[in-house]
């Protein structure tokens, strides 16, 4: 089991972000449902390069079993008590990569261009160093341009691409880009 420990933030919390008020919370396994809704709300195109599937019902029963095991930490950002995204700290599960983890932001189109993911980053750093995480990573196909200036502006750095690592629903094959950053240097 990953490492346990308390987070030092307090959910849920309120903020405005572009006049909006939104709620941050921890996800639980409550949220299921709300999770397919908002996935299956979602373009085709954000779909398209997901690591899993999260429009599939054993996908996300999946992930709240790991959040049960604290290998993943989930935020979700709810407007209105509808979900309009979530960021997710994945902490790796290998012995060997355990000072590692992953990070996906994924927001409505409507929440985006706003600032909620650099608030969203800040939470999941912030528990990255709880943790004891010494970098976080992020994947993305390198058509993802949005995705990667988004991680770009947060400061990550590109670490490697790798030719036709990455398949999408349409089976058609792409570059993968890793990049990561260093969570000991990072300041709220």
């Amino acid at each position: 089991m990953a490492k346990q420990t308390k987070s030092k933030r307090t959910y849920p919390w309120k903020t405005k972000v572009g006049g909006e008020e939104l709620t941050l919370r921890l996800m639980t396994a409550d949220d299921k449902e709300a999770m397919l809704e908002f996935a299956r709300s979602l373009p085709e195109y954000d779909l398209l390069f997901l690591a899993v599937d999260i429009t599939k019902e054993d996908t996300v029963e999946d992930w709240i079993r790991r959040l049960r095991k604290n290998y993943i930490h989930t935020i979700l950002v709810e407007s209105d008590g509808k979900l309009v995204g979530h960021g997710s700290l994945i902490h790796e599960e290998q012995e060997w990569t355990r000072h590692l983890g992953g990070m996906i932001l994924l927001l409505a189109p409507e929440a985006r261009g706003k600032g909620l993911g650099h608030i969203l980053a800040g939470e999941l750093f912030a528990r990255a160093e709880e943790l004891g995480l010494k970098k976080v990573m992020a994947r993305m196909a390198s058509e993802q341009k949005g995705a990667i200036q988004v991680f770009e502006k947060l400061g990550f750095k590109m670490e490697a691409l790798l030719a036709d690592c990455v398949i999408d629903r349409n089976d058609r094959t792409h570059d993968l880009i890793i990049m990561s950053y260093d969570v000991t240097g990072f300041n709220e």
